[in-house]
């Protein structure tokens, strides 16, 4: 391990004991939905004390580490100071896909619980796999619920860390906490985490971690047979009343840099200007293709206006 890599670590953990001194977590965001409601919440801003680190305000507001960084790139994460302005991204484009049980963007580092009866959406942040383990794409559905699981290392992992005991029991050192929702493709599960600290980052072989008290809640609401939709969607576009939206989340290897300090290397999703064309529709005259190069460079996750106003195009609003 990289030396500066090894200190941020010991500031990670050092941190996360810190956490429950002075943050208190937040309850994940829950949103009323209408027919054809294409986005929910808003961004808001928090006023730090000197005490604070960013991944205390991203437990505190049920927000990613990643997520919260890429909005605040400016700030210092372990030592923002007393009274800097931080945003707290809890605006989101919904996925463009039905929107039924489990929703996970592995891009976004999200998961959408959307109950049946179509009426609300729940929203939490995830922590998803190193490079080079990546949760598979497409459909499944949940088998199996576990309250208090035993951790079985799988052969991937033991030849990876020939140290590790065969099997973890429940407990403090358990990685899968103390809630893990079994999928349909084996070895692959919804759990909690005895490292909360790894919400909103790359951490996992492929699994989906939560937070303790957020996977508490998704076990608790959650039925077998639910059906689970994973999605890798870099950019979501889409229409909220008359301005067009766009969101663009780090790529993996951004989030890496990001995660360790690094200056985010500019890279251009591919899918950029084919996803901003499809959520425009007909209305193709009216992106500002300057705005969406900007959200493209910036990549900051939250959402951000790429059209122009229908009447500086001599239009009636619609």
């Amino acid at each position: 391990m990289h030396a500066a890599t090894s200190v941020r670590a010991l500031v990670v953990q050092f941190a996360a004991l810190a956490m429950g001194l002075i943050s208190t977590p937040a309850p994940a965001a829950m949103f009323s939905l209408a027919p054809g409601q294409t986005a929910v919440g808003v961004v808001d801003y928090y006023l730090t004390h000197d005490v604070d680190t960013l991944l205390d305000v991203a437990r505190h507001y049920d927000l990613g580490y990643t997520q919260l960084i890429a909005a605040n790139r400016a700030i210092d994460p372990w030592l923002p100071g007393e009274n800097r302005k931080v945003v707290i991204p809890n605006f989101y484009l919904l996925p463009d896909v039905p929107h039924q049980g489990i929703v996970i963007n592995l891009a976004q580092q999200r998961l959408f619980y959307f109950p049946p009866g179509g009426h609300f959406v729940e929203i939490f942040p995830i922590g998803v796999g190193v490079q080079g383990w990546v949760t598979p794409l497409g459909d499944t559905r949940v088998t199996e619920k576990q309250v208090h699981p035993s951790w079985f290392p799988p052969p991937s992992i033991l030849a990876e860390e020939p140290g590790l005991p065969k099997m973890i029991p429940p407990g403090p050192g358990n990685p899968l906490g103390d809630y893990a929702l079994q999928l349909g493709w084996p070895s692959y599960l919804i759990h909690g985490t005895d490292k909360p600290f790894g919400v909103g980052r790359n951490v996992s072989h492929g699994c989906i971690r939560l937070y303790p008290e957020d996977i508490e809640k998704l076990f608790r609401e959650v039925a077998v047979g639910t059906p689970v939709r994973v999605i890798a969607e870099e950019v979501t576009a889409a229409w909220i009343g008359d301005d067009l939206y766009v969101s663009v989340f780090p790529n993996k290897s951004q989030t890496d840099e990001l995660d360790i300090g690094e200056p985010m290397t500019p890279e251009t999703p591919p899918d950029l200007t084919s996803g901003v064309l499809k959520a425009a529709g007909i209305r193709t005259d009216r992106i500002d293709w300057n705005a969406v190069a900007a959200a493209g460079r910036e990549r900051s996750g939250v959402p951000s206006i790429v059209s122009v106003p229908a009447t500086a195009l001599g239009q009636v609003t619609r």
